[in-house]
């Protein structure tokens, strides 16, 4: 049996393997003492609707009633949708079943605050330790918690999104987007056809049937996405929309099926708020592996950009810290604040079908209008000492025409690229992203940093 995967994230595993009806019960159980501290008696649960999910789901509602809390359980929704439940019911907290963007095998628990926001590093480490000891406590027979259910949350989060001044809902339906859907047949198969739908467009539902069966790899990243690229050239669409099994990213493909690429998705929001902005140094916030183009957007409105570690979390607190109006993470992770405190692919679809709306042209010659650049990803393996590489690293390039930021692993800012080295916490592993100007330039710095490492 492998180690279970703790983080910010909340526990992932493989159902079966690490992923055991033991484990999600002490997870479960060790999350109800933690939450013994908001002095409320109410949790949160829903799930991405993945298979076995609702196996998952009753595991968990059970540990939690006779851990004496009252559940109210909301299906199949996204994360977000769960967050918004967790902010409106005044729970002590939440549980989103789910693992995300991975394969079928795995599943997992995001855990949630009172304010519908992840655990931190902190609650994390706090969280664990409860779990470690294992001192659960169980309510006596007279005081076991109720069960309900409630399905009215998709509906409030479609509301609530549409209430926001921000979404130009009347441009939106004048322009009458044709869009075809790739839900991965998960939480986002109701919610997004039925917000799209709102918004008058002409919806083409390609994998959004609900059955939890995903009918390829569910990361939406380009090489995923060949179905939904060739179905949007089929239909004449004018784009096409992707998001992972818990529907927290947002991804596009414009209306020559080409991706519109994930890093896209957050900066066409930061471009599309800043307009609306009234005031210098509007605060925005991203992780510190985001894409350059936010900086370029920010610097044209004359906008002020703060880097967190990677982990919504990590994202999260720092746009409270700054009172950021937009904030995210470049994997297709938009946070709304207005809205709420989490990563929404509805939030950025609100926010981008607003600016492709007010943008006189297609949604191709939008993405052309941005900012240019390409980002590699690779990672350096097998590695007898990932934290000397990270240390030479630092050693290597310091004050060498080159800004060093060490608060998540080691980023190399130079005038016209960057380096962003993180350390695996389960493999001898650092994975590294690199944007440059073109794929050329990014290969050729990607050789180069090699070398100059002995790796």
């Amino acid at each position: 049996m492998s180690d279970i995967i703790a983080s910010v994230s909340g526990v992932r595993g493989i159902y079966g393997d690490n992923l055991t009806p033991d484990n999600i019960n002490s997870f479960t159980s060790a999350f109800a003492v933690y939450c013994k501290n908001e002095n409320k008696n109410l949790i949160v649960v829903g799930r991405d609707g993945r298979l076995h999910g609702e196996k998952i789901s009753n595991i968990v509602i059970v540990s939690l009633l006779l851990s004496g809390y009252n559940v109210v359980d909301i299906g199949t929704a996204p994360t977000p949708t769960v967050q918004i439940a967790v902010e409106e019911l005044g729970a002590a907290g939440g549980i989103a079943i789910t693992a995300s963007h991975n394969p079928q095998i795995w599943n997992g628990l995001k855990f949630l605050n009172s304010d519908g926001t992840f655990l931190s590093a902190k609650q994390i480490k706090k969280f664990l330790s409860i779990k470690s000891k294992g001192n659960f406590s169980y309510a006596n027979v007279n005081n076991i918690g109720v069960y309900s259910e409630n399905d009215t949350f998709l509906d409030l989060h479609i509301k609530m999104l549409l209430s926001q001044p921000a979404i130009n809902t009347n441009a939106i339906r004048k322009r009458k987007f044709k869009v075809v859907v790739d839900a991965v047949n998960s939480s986002g198969s109701v919610i997004v056809p039925r917000l799209l739908k709102q918004l008058n467009c002409f919806v083409i539902e390609l994998y959004c049937d609900g059955s939890g069966i995903f009918p390829h790899t569910p990361e939406p990243i380009p090489e995923n996405l060949g179905k939904l690229s060739s179905a949007v050239k089929s239909y004449k669409a004018d784009l096409g929309i992707a998001v992972d099994p818990d529907a927290d990213r947002l991804v596009i493909i414009t209306n020559t099926g080409e991706p519109f690429i994930e890093e896209n998705t957050i900066t066409t929001a930061v471009n599309y708020l800043l307009k609306k902005s009234t005031t210098e140094n509007t605060p925005i916030v991203v992780n510190l592996s985001t894409t350059r183009a936010v900086n370029d957007i920010a610097k044209k409105f004359k906008a002020k950009v703060y880097r967190s570690p990677v982990g919504e979390i990590n994202v999260i607190e720092e746009m409270k810290k700054r009172n950021a109006v937009i904030g995210g993470e470049g994997s297709g992770g938009v946070i709304f604040p207005a809205l709420h405190f989490g990563r929404d692919s509805l939030a950025g679809i609100g926010l981008l079908l607003s600016e492709f709306a007010e943008f006189n042209g297609t949604v191709d010659e939008y993405k052309k209008s941005l900012p240019q650049y390409f980002i590699l990803k690779s990672k350096f393996e097998n590695l007898k000492n990932p934290d000397a590489i990270l240390i030479k690293a630092d050693q290597l390039y310091s004050g060498k025409n080159c800004r060093v930021t060490k608060t998540d692993g080691v980023k190399l800012d130079f005038t016209n690229y960057w380096i962003h080295l993180r350390k695996s916490n389960t493999e001898p592993v650092i994975r590294v992203i690199i944007e440059a100007e073109s794929k050329k330039a990014a290969s050729n710095i990607l050789k180069t940093f090699k070398k100059s490492l002995n790796i």
